[in-house]
């Protein structure tokens, strides 16, 4: 009977030992305030082929990098998948087109690993490392040189660094606050672009 009830409770922990294991996905909605890093200016050349200036025949407008007054805001999805507790995919997918400032917006497309750091009571605290594509609409006096139309949005490669918490609710849904986010766009205009920002957000569990 000893022999008996022991393998019985053998039978019932195994189980709970694993639940930790196996893939989960958790999807959600955010909303983000970022500082562009740029507020429209700009650097008048003839020796460029970048972006016309509108309205000056045979001058070149570069633009040029600066932090902006007017922050843009914006709402955004994303989607982690945890395989075990070391091996996490993060994406997500933002669109700042809120609170504009001479037709500047910015979008981004990003996926990357999250690593978790540390549990700290209901909070998980995890850092992340995200690779991707940024679109950018530029201001009106930039003239794209081959259709002499504006130049409208323009595609960079993104690169993100950052963390946050996820506060647990209950069993499906999670609170994320906050998320920040530190981008570096390597080849923007004739320098870099470095946006960054902070997002909230509510996540559900699937599975």
């Amino acid at each position: 009977m000893l022999a008996a009830a022991a393998f019985s409770a053998r039978a019932q922990v195994v189980p709970s030992a694993y639940s930790d294991k196996g893939i989960s996905i958790t999807v959600g909605g955010m909303g983000s305030i970022f500082q562009p890093d740029y507020e429209g200016a700009s650097i008048t050349t003839q020796f460029s082929t970048t972006y016309l200036c509108t309205g000056l025949t045979g001058v070149y407008c570069i633009p040029a990098a600066q932090d902006s007054k007017y922050p843009l805001l914006g709402v955004g999805a994303y989607v982690d998948v945890k395989y075990n507790r070391w091996v996490q995919i993060e994406a997500e997918g933002r669109w700042l087109r809120f609170n504009q400032y001479w037709n500047i917006s910015q979008d981004n497309y990003l996926i990357g690993p999250r690593v978790p750091i540390r549990r700290f009571w209901k909070a998980q605290i995890y850092g992340k490392a995200l690779w991707g594509k940024a679109k950018m609409t530029f201001p009106p006096i930039f003239q794209d040189p081959t259709t002499l139309q504006p130049a409208g949005r323009i595609g960079f490669t993104d690169l993100a660094f950052g963390g946050g918490a996820d506060i647990k609710l209950s069993r499906r849904f999670s609170l994320r606050l906050p998320d920040v986010e530190y981008q570096y766009w390597p080849k923007w205009s004739n320098a870099t672009l470095k946006p960054y920002g902070a997002s909230v957000g509510i996540g559900y569990k699937i599975f």
